[in-house]
């Protein structure tokens, strides 16, 4: 069915719910801001006008039958696929409601370890068995990448009874597998196939970017138009191909953990979002691409930084690159990216996307400029005068697999007691622990915690890095299982 995908049904209806002035008995109930008068001054008053709750104009995200199901229809027609879901607790409500939706307690799911936390969190929801694929890494950058067909063959000749292969869709740094053979290989054993597309919102929008992966054959996606297409923060949607997963399975899972209570700011931005990059992706995605190729040559000329991009195309696991990814190694300037990441906000007024022990990462989208590529830049040659040393030996990143000795549903629900990290190896984690971004975990619940773990934890504390997820907010101490 042909769609115009000027329309912005929910938007509209909020609009027009605004231009009547009703008078509210229903919550939130800060009544259109008038209760939180100093919030209201700061973000306009606006904002707070339209931040209302579900009511017949304006449709109810838990059984959607008019605005938000014509939103939602419009922004399937955007991606290629037969449905679409709005998701107001981002892409990681989306990831775990694919798993949910294809796997129950004890079922086999193939995936990369570098998966997100979502993906770990939906193992222990659903009572998934992760059968773990190791990415392919690249030594010279420390990262790791997409996976290649060939051990997917392995993983699925070795666990034909798996119900599903999950995928990513780019890596963090824009690393892109072979998503079409991997589907075709999966549906021919009878798997669904699951991706995530938190980073790829942009993909459908521009022929020189890599291809979406509805557009590729996958079953869902969940894609995070927050990141890289332009709406709030934590919206997103959740995308459904017909086949092997029914429409209304879906619904109930999400039914199961979305609130009631949907944010029309983050709904609405959505509807937005879709509207430009249907009608004018192609335009600004081209200038996205043009700002960031600059800067990839402009970056490429300042000694100690090294711009990565496509001509990382070819290696292992690099089907494609997503070039909007714009990922520096800082070798050889003679600190790590984590130090990098600080002095570009610290001295700089620059907050990049993450920094890990090579890198720095900057995502450049649909609101960048010439002038934030210029300032980057700029910042970039003055580090290099200020910073340049010796090159650092860095110690060998473990990017191995951790070995799993309890799966995560049991590992999370079992007893559990508190011990000292550096007196933590050999045992079986009871928590994750990840430093965020960029959110994938270092070891989760059920893998046995060892030397290489530790130490590298160690240096992540040092590096001031952001970890979450353990009890203990310091990571003095890690929760682990009362077995070995």
């Amino acid at each position: 069915m042909l769609q115009n995908q000027n329309k912005t049904p929910l938007f509209d209806a909020l609009k027009e719910y605004h231009g009547k002035q009703v008078i509210p008995f229903d919550v939130p109930g800060h009544k259109h801001g008038k209760g939180i008068p100093e919030f209201a001054e700061f973000v306009g008053n606006k904002v707070l006008e339209i931040d209302v709750n579900s009511m017949k104009p304006l449709d109810n995200i838990s059984n959607p039958i008019s605005v938000i199901k014509e939103a939602e229809e419009l922004m399937a027609g955007a991606y290629c696929s037969d449905h679409a879901f709005f998701l107001v607790n981002g892409t990681s409500s989306g990831v775990q409601s694919m798993i949910m939706s294809v796997c129950k307690p004890g079922d086999k799911i193939i995936m990369p370890r570098n998966a997100h936390k979502s993906a770990i969190n939906g193992l222990i929801l659903s009572g998934a068995i992760p059968i773990y694929i190791q990415p392919e890494t690249c030594d010279q950058l420390g990262i790791a990448m997409g996976i290649s067909l060939e051990s997917v063959e392995m993983a699925i000749a070795k666990n034909s009874d798996a119900k599903a292969v999950f995928l990513i869709n780019p890596t963090y740094y824009g690393a892109t597998s072979n998503i079409k053979e991997i589907v075709k290989l999966a549906h021919k054993h009878g798997m669904a196939v699951l991706v995530d597309e938190a980073h790829g919102a942009h993909f459908s929008f521009h022929k020189e970017l890599p291809s979406e992966a509805m557009e590729l054959g996958a079953d869902m996606a969940a894609v995070s138009l927050h990141k890289t297409g332009g709406s709030l923060t934590q919206s997103s949607a959740l995308l459904l191909n017909e086949g092997f997963i029914d429409k209304n399975t879906v619904k109930t899972i999400l039914n199961l953990t979305q609130t009631t209570s949907a944010s029309y700011l983050l709904m609405s931005s959505l509807d937005i979002a879709r509207k430009m990059l249907a009608t004018q992706g192609e335009e600004v995605l081209s200038r996205v691409l043009k700002i960031t190729r600059h800067a990839r040559e402009e970056i490429n000329k300042i000694n100690g930084f090294y711009a990565f991009g496509k001509e990382l195309i070819g290696q292992p696991g690099v089907f494609d690159f997503d070039e909007t990814k714009l990922g520096i190694n800082v070798t050889e300037l003679g600190i790590t990216g984590f130090e990098a990441y600080d002095i570009l906000r610290d001295e700089y007024n620059i907050q990049v996307e993450l920094g890990d022990v090579l890198n720095i990462l900057a995502i450049v989208s649909v609101g960048d400029s010439e002038d934030s590529i210029r300032a980057l830049i700029e910042a970039l040659k003055d580090m290099s005068l200020k910073y340049k040393g010796s090159k650092i030996n860095y110690a060998k990143i473990a990017l191995e697999n951790p070995q799993i000795i309890v799966s995560p549903r049991d590992a999370f629900y079992a007893r559990k007691k508190l011990v000292k990290l550096e007196e933590a190896e050999g045992e079986i984690s009871g928590e994750s622990i990840m430093a965020y971004p960029p959110g994938i975990p270092i070891v989760t619940p059920g893998e046995r915690i060892s030397k290489e773990i530790i130490n590298y934890v160690n240096f992540l504390k040092n590096q001031h890095s952001m970890l979450t997820d353990t009890e203990d907010p310091y990571v003095e101490n890690v929760k682990v299982l009362g077995i070995r």
